[in-house]
């Protein structure tokens, strides 16, 4: 996981870097602030064009768990982060990447024990349903 997040974190730094040569070779006068407004805007919109139709489609065939959990899990991500950041400027902890990296992996943790359980409780409650219809129908 600490490795996704470097490799997360460097891939961020190679696109800031080609955004601001770009900016600079078409001798653009668009400010930081600027960049950022239309790259994350953009960003923002390339996601929905992406996302609401696999979000239609899950919630169509009833996988409406899953938008939960990808709702949740990049919640997490970002209070994770801020978490972290907090502790730095306030000096209230350690800011680490590890924390970051536990913090997620302990969501993760839990998520799969509620999913497993989720999953033998609808499996029972299919399996009764069968016995009681097939009770009525034989």
């Amino acid at each position: 996981m600490e490795q996704l997040l470097y490799a997360i974190a460097g891939l961020v730094a190679r696109i800031h870097i080609f955004i601001l040569s770009w900016n600079d070779s078409i001798e653009s006068s668009f400010t930081d602030k600027e960049l950022h407004f239309l790259v994350i805007g953009l960003f923002g919109l390339a996601l929905i064009c992406a996302l609401h139709p696999l979000f239609l489609w899950l919630a169509r065939t009833g996988h409406t768990m899953f938008i939960t959990f990808f709702y949740v899990f990049t919640v997490i991500i970002v209070i994770a982060f801020a978490i972290e950041i907090g502790q730095g400027v306030l000096g209230t902890g350690n800011m680490e990447q590890g924390d970051i990296t536990y913090g997620i992996m302990g969501f993760l943790f839990f998520f799969a024990i509620f999913a497993l359980i989720r999953l033998i409780v609808h499996g029972i409650i299919k399996l009764r349903n069968r016995r009681r219809a097939g009770r009525y129908y034989s």
